[in-house]
Parts: C-alpha cells; structure tokens; sequence
C-alpha cells in the first residue's frame, strides 16, 4: 500500500487542476467564506461542532498576514451572525511567524481578542518541527497574558510531546492531539505505525492526567477505541472532552461517535489558497493520498453499482 501512496503523491502536480479541485470538494469547503458557512451549517445539522481553518501558510509580507487576520475577523463575525457553532484554527506561520517573533503575537492576540468579544474560541495549530518552540512560547505568552480561550495542539510522533505537557501542566491546556502528519527525522519523531498509536495513548493519558480538555483527532480505528477506553475510566462527561476529525474524512467512523453521544468537531478549512494545500498536505503525508483515492474509486463504483 505505501508503494501505491507513493505512486499517487508522484502523480498529483500531474492531475489537471479541475480534477484535484473535483477531487478536493470533500475535504474542503471551498474558496470563499459562504462555502465555509454551509459546510458548518451542515455538520451543526448533523449533530456535529466545527473548527474553521482560513488556508493560507505561505505568506510572504506583512500585509498578507494582516489580511490573513481581517479574513478571521470575518469569520467570526460570520459565525455569531449566523448562529454557528464553531470555533476557529489558525497556523502561526499564516500570522506571520517567520516574519518575527513580535508580529506573530501581535496578530495572534488581534485574533484571539476578537474572538473573546465574541465568546469563541481559536486554537493554533502546530506545523513541522522547526516551528514548534515558537508556537509554544506564544501560546504561553498568550495564556499568560490572561487569554483563556485560546488552545494548542500537540503531535503524538514527535518524541518530545510527553515533555511538552508536562511542561504545560500549569495552564491546564485545552489540547488537540493529533498523530502528526508532517515528515521529520527519526531523532526527533517516532517512524513506525505502532510506535506512534502507542505514542498517541501515552500522550492522551498524560493529557487527561493533568486534568486537561482534550480534542482525541484521529480517524484511527484503534485509537479511537482507545480514546472512548480512557475518557470512560476517567469518568469524564460529553463536555469535558471530544474527537476530532477532517472534513469528509470517514465520516461513517463519526456518525458511530455522534450516536454513541460523543461530542465530535469538523475541521473545515476554506480559502483561495485550496490547490497549493491539497498538494501539500498530500505530499506531506502520502497515506492520505491513498485513502482519499481509494475512498474517491470505491464512491465512484459505488454510485455505479447502485
């Protein structure tokens, strides 16, 4: 199967660009903030919650972070207006992080404090390793600056998470815990499929431990029987905790959660910026590749055989 995950990812800069848009619907909700809006007005249909994802990483200027920050001022303002119930994610790198320390922060808090006007919520995302020092400094400088709606998200493959809870225990962090997608070296993040599941439950039983809130984001059939293991022998309520998953990603695995009465959150990313992403993270993380061509053949024959 790697083989054949490889295979797709070598052939995507090939794929006419209507076809990977084709292709991209299901996973994200378009261009604009309208598609956005109706993608979360169905999930909150469904039973479930949302986090909107503005795209756009690969800024270059200071004026393209602070129109990355008007767009999160729209989207908030999009959600009280229509009565959503979603919160937001942002990637440090789109406020822009590798333009400087300060500047970052300064977007940041601009978002952060727009949305607890609001009553909502943004939660930063971690990119690759390089940037994960900077983005735990910040959301500490934040927390600390008295802003308490404001989440983390942590990468169970990297071999220094366990020592990044502990290091966060004190803020009691709200946390999403995700397997990781991007490709690091092995000195610094674990390699093998097991390696990481089992990485996955230490860092959610260390997360539940300290008395954290925890976004279990997987679509792993094991370590979502683990998740549901550990919030039951913790004696946790629908509101203390919740899964995670993408947009359009197995979502008979979420329905199967929403029945049993979890709480489950959407990821909906949005944005002009939809092609370089859907390359990206692709390449990033060639098993995705894979399952999203055999979903998209296997609803293909479907539709056919019905």
């Amino acid at each position: 199967m790697a083989i054949f995950d490889r295979a797709i990812v070598r052939l995507l800069p090939a794929v006419p660009r209507p076809v990977v848009q084709k292709l991209s619907e299901r996973y994200i909700a378009g261009p604009e903030l309208k598609d956005a809006r109706e993608a979360v007005r169905r999930i909150n249909a469904e039973g479930r919650v949302a986090t909107i994802d503005v795209l756009g990483e690969e800024i270059t200027t200071e004026e393209e972070a602070a129109a990355i920050v008007r767009a999160y001022q729209d989207v908030f303002a999009d959600i009280e207006r229509c009565g959503l119930d979603s919160n937001v994610s942002v990637k440090l790198t789109a406020l822009g992080l590798k333009l400087g320390h300060d500047l970052c922060r300064d977007n940041l808090r601009t978002v952060v404090e727009d949305a607890g006007s609001r009553g909502n919520f943004v939660r930063i995302d971690m990119e690759d390793s390089s940037t994960t020092d900077d983005t735990l400094r910040l959301y500490r400088e934040l927390r600390e600056e008295g802003h308490v709606n404001l989440g983390v998200v942590l990468q169970a493959m990297l071999r220094r998470t366990l020592t990044d809870i502990d290091a966060l225990a004190d803020l009691k962090p709200s946390v999403r815990l995700c397997k990781g997608i991007y490709v690091e070296p092995p000195e610094i993040a674990y390699q093998d499929y097991e390696a990481v599941r089992a990485a996955f439950v230490r860092a959610l039983e260390s997360l539940l431990a300290a008395g954290c809130y925890v976004g279990i984001a997987t679509h792993d059939d094991w370590l979502l029987r683990e998740g549901r293991r550990l919030v039951v022998e913790h004696g946790l309520g629908r509101d203390e905790y919740e899964f995670q998953m993408l947009l359009g990603v197995r979502a008979e695995l979420g329905d199967e959660l929403v029945v049993e009465g979890h709480r489950l959150r959407i990821y909906v990313p949005f944005g002009r910026h939809w092609y370089a992403y859907s390359l990206r993270r692709l390449q990033e993380n060639p098993k995705i590749a894979g399952y999203i061509a055999a979903d998209t053949l296997g609803r293909l024959f479907g539709r056919n055989g019905a």
